[in-house]
Formats: structure tokens, C-alpha cells, sequence
């Protein structure tokens, strides 16, 4: 059993996040005790042990896989998750076209507005719709 477990954390360590890891602990662990005490894999107690050791092992496995990689934001960005966002026009933005062009942090995105805002003007983004983004011109 404990060569099982050993086989099961080298494919955890070679496939992250197959979640290997707690049924590889729990059977060395179980294997190890079986070394110990070999009448206690015919007994009952070889399940209730696995039991016992099943929930704080998936608790501490999924702590460390959250240290391990913690959540982050979306790596793409979306045009509706711009509403609000302060950038600058690097081409003319013009009413009813989609010519304009602004830049928002590091990505250009395509731009229309209610009136002409040049080049080099602040603007906030009000609203999208698909990959382009309504502004206005940020005073002062």
C-alpha cells in the first residue's frame, strides 16, 4: 500500500490538481500502519481510519493548493468591464464612428462618443458594446 501511495504523489507531482494527493497520503499512511500492526487492514478499523484521515487531508490539500496558486483575476479583459475606467485618445474619436481609438491601461480599444474628442484628451469610458467602447471627455 505504501508503494501505491508513492505511485499516486509522483503522477500528483507530474499532473497538478488531479487531486492525487489525499488519497495518496491516506493510503501510505494506512500502509504504514499496516506495516506496524498488519492484522489492522482485515479489520474494521482500516476504513474508519481512512475515514477519520479523509477530511482533515482534503482540508490541508486544498489549503496548500490555494497557497500554491491563489485566485487571480481574469487574464483577458472585457469591454463591459471598462465602464469607468480613465483613458486616453490616441486617434480622434468622432460621433457615429468607430475610427477613434483610446487606450486604456495598456490595451487600444476602438471608441465612439457623442462629440469629437482629439487626440491626447482624458476620457472615461460610459458604456460598450461588443469590442468597442462609448467615452466622454473627462473635464479638467
Amino acid at each position: 500500500m505504501v508503494l501505491a501511495g508513492v505511485v499516486l504523489l509522483v503522477i500528483e507531482a507530474l499532473s497538478p490538481g488531479a487531486f492525487l494527493l489525499v488519497p495518496a497520503t491516506i493510503v501510505i499512511i494506512i500502509g504504514i500502519l499496516g506495516l506496524v500492526y498488519p492484522d489492522l487492514l482485515f479489520s474494521i478499523w482500516s476504513p474508519i481510519i481512512a475515514v477519520v484521515l479523509f477530511v482533515p487531508m482534503t482540508y490541508l490539500t486544498i489549503k496548500l493548493y490555494q497557497r500554491l496558486a491563489p485566485p487571480a483575476p481574469p487574464q483577458t479583459t472585457v469591454a463591459t468591464s471598462l465602464v469607468g475606467q480613465k483613458g486616453v485618445v490616441i486617434k480622434t474619436v468622432r460621433p457615429n464612428s468607430l475610427e477613434g481609438k483610446v487606450r486604456i491601461d495598456h490595451d487600444i480599444w476602438s471608441a465612439t462618443s457623442k462629440e469629437e474628442i482629439p487626440d491626447g484628451k482624458k476620457i472615461i469610458v460610459k458604456s460598450s458594446e461588443g469590442v468597442h467602447v462609448f467615452v466622454e471627455e473627462v473635464s479638467g
